[in-house]
């Protein structure tokens, strides 16, 4: 599976959700998108937004302020 990376470190709510959705509609099937974020409400957005969307989220980490999200295209 082909992995893209979406640094959208200091960006705020809503950015994050909105810059992930525009991302994921341009995937094909199985790509992996490993989006990173430091707002702490990606990580409600994110989730939601995948489960919104159909696609799956693989794993989520934390470390420190910075999230990583690998999110697999439906």
């Amino acid at each position: 599976m082909p992995e893209i990376a979406l640094d959208l470190l200091g960006l705020r709510c809503p950015l994050p959700a909105l810059k992930t959705r525009k991302a994921l509609k341009g995937l094909p099937p199985g790509t992996v998108l490993v989006v990173t974020a430091n707002d702490p409400l990606a990580g409600l957005d994110i989730p939601n937004l995948i489960r919104e969307t159909g696609d799956t989220l693989q794993a989520t980490e934390k470390v420190g302020e910075c999230m990583t999200f690998r999110i697999v295209k439906a």
